[in-house]
């Protein structure tokens, strides 16, 4: 019966966790996001704002997630990303003293009406994400009350086969240290939640299971075990993904290792800064402060060793993880939702917006290849073209496809409404972002019937007529480039871009007159007159596409079509 309560108080602090984490991030998820790309000008900003976020919205793994998507988008360099991990890493270790203050006293009654409040803010829709972090907070406290109270109950200290098994491996020295402390990571990264083990390493310790020496050597454990996973996670991700992951593993164990040189005199000096005696702590709550207490200083003093070798931090994961030379190949791969969903819902949005912007890229990249295939005269330099143009209309199917998947497991989650609306808008985009795609196939597919009808070649005029029609798609693809990256913005001027699209049909539908005409003056036959059009018609659908590209994005939502 204990046991199962022991276990449903971890299963609940987790959840808290999760709950509060998420409600946070929804309400100043953005706010975050921007005070992250504009507050790291260097190491020490950096630091600091790693440091803040972590303790705002109490998740490391989280900050991480935001820190690599925007190295990976250019907004921040990777020495800059070090440097917020590192702050990262010490804004985790509040977490620690919230269980100790929450473990301290029994809040039942808080909790009991801190529910009451959190049940009535949700219902009420306007506060509902306030009311979802206050009920996270009241289930992590309410899972720590329980495992205390569910602690005392169990007399673990009082149990001969636990007491005889713990005082057997106590005495290995080092060895006893290493092996709580590979016992620590592995816990980790099963649960994934270096909160819970930290906690049930404070019931371990508080009931007398567990030495201070050895619970201190689960907390080191639960350092290293916490990077494995977002590895693990990193290596179906992007390489700077993979490089920001490496230096969070590469700070945790220079940490590690330094700390067992000096292991028993380092945790000596923690407990006097506590005042208390290593060898017999004996109040539980001096015994958790301790651990606490380790944990920060842990962080801190790496941190201030390491702070000083960020650049060379970075050369060295450039070494481990060097930048592979993918080819066409490595464009069929998704760069930033490749590894499942992200901690939270609103992150995971972020991610996809990110891979949006790969989308128009792609697009764009396939836009200029048709360009290009429209004066590629060797056939075997043709044919080379029209594959690399064919392969990446097949990428755009794909990311259409894998996108939307990833956007309806996202909303399948706890969301905002705002975020709601946000993956609504999402899908619409890449829809027709594959259009575009379609359609610049259909150029070079057009260029290539040409190409084989073989009786004749564009006229000058014709081909001059093609370069401006090409010219203003391009002019249309770039500006819906620069939208669709100002996701912070939701209102901008849009009358560029509506100009660009009228200057498009107005230039059809001159052209198309003009055809006919030419078709009658016999300065070219027929068939070069449809496919001359087929162009010239194709640019115009493209043209549109763009401005639905655009108007699905929200950011012309008070804006009408002229």
């Amino acid at each position: 019966m204990e046991f199962i309560i022991l276990l449903g108080s971890v299963a609940l602090l987790m959840y808290g966790m999760k709950v509060m984490s998420e409600g946070l991030q929804k309400m100043a998820g953005g706010k975050l996001r921007n005070i992250l790309g504009t507050m790291t000008t260097n190491r020490f900003t950096g630091l600091l704002t790693g440091a803040f976020i972590t303790t705002s919205i109490q998740s490391s793994t989280a900050t991480t997630v935001m820190t690599v998507s925007f190295v990976s988008a250019g907004l921040l360099t990777l020495s800059q990303a070090i440097s917020v991990i590192m702050g990262a890493n010490i804004g985790t270790t509040a977490t620690a003293w919230i269980m100790v203050l929450g473990g301290s006293f029994d809040m039942r009654m808080i909790v009991y009406t801190a529910i009451v409040v959190a049940i009535a803010l949700i219902y009420n829709k306007k506060n509902a994400n306030l009311g979802e972090f206050i009920m996270g907070l009241a289930l992590m406290l309410l899972g720590l009350t329980t495992l205390k109270m569910n602690a005392a109950d169990m007399h673990l200290d009082q149990n001969t086969a636990i007491t005889d098994f713990m005082a057997s491996i106590s005495g290995w020295g080092y060895g006893s240290y290493l092996l709580f402390l590979f016992i620590g990571g592995i816990l980790t990264c099963a649960v994934q939640s270096s909160a819970a083990i930290m906690a049930i390493t404070m019931t371990l310790c508080s009931t007398g299971v567990l030495d201070i020496y050895m619970g201190i050597a689960l907390v080191m454990g639960e350092n290293v075990g916490t990077t494995i996973t977002s590895n693990i996670v990193a290596l179906s991700a992007s390489v700077q993904a993979q490089r920001a992951a490496r230096a969070h593993l590469i700070f945790n164990l220079f940490g590690v290792i330094w700390v067992l040189c000096i292991y028993r005199y380092f945790v000596d000096f923690v407990c006097s800064m506590v005042g208390c005696d290593p060898q017999n702590v004996g109040n539980p709550i001096i015994l958790n402060a301790v651990l606490a207490a380790f944990h920060t200083s842990f962080n801190v003093c790496n941190v201030l060793i390491l702070i000083w070798f960020i650049r060379p931090m970075e050369k060295l994961v450039c070494m481990l993880v060097s930048k592979k030379e993918g080819g066409e190949d490595e464009e069929l791969r998704l760069r930033y939702i490749g590894g499942g969903l992200l901690s939270t819902a609103e992150l995971s949005i972020l991610e996809a917006h990110k891979e949006i912007n790969v989308f128009v890229d792609r697009c764009l990249r396939m836009y200029n290849l048709t360009q290009d295939l429209l004066h590629t005269t060797k056939g075997e330099d043709f044919n080379k073209l029209f594959s690399r143009i064919e392969k990446y209309e097949s990428i755009t199917d794909h990311m259409e496809i894998e996108i939307a998947d990833y956007l309806t497991q996202v909303s399948e989650g706890r969301l905002s409404i705002e975020s709601k609306q946000e993956i609504q808008r999402m899908m619409r985009v890449c829809s027709e972002l594959e259009s575009i795609g379609d359609s610049c196939y259909n150029l070079a597919r057009t260029i290539r019937r040409k190409r084989e009808y073989g009786k004749e070649d564009f006229t000058a005029k014709q081909y001059q007529h093609i370069h401006s029609m090409m010219q203003l798609s391009l002019e249309a693809l770039t500006q819906m480039k620069t939208v669709v990256e100002q996701t912070g913005h939701r209102y901008v001027d849009l009358n560029r871009n509506y100009n660009t699209e009228h200057e498009i049909n107005n230039y059809r539908n001159q052209l198309k007159t003009q055809n006919i005409i030419d078709i009658n003056n016999k300065l070219y036959d027929y068939q070069m007159g449809v496919f001359y059009m087929d162009m010239i018609s194709e640019c115009e659908k493209l043209g549109d596409y763009v401005i639905n590209v655009i108007e699905s994005t929200g950011v012309a939502e008070k804006k009408l079509r002229p």
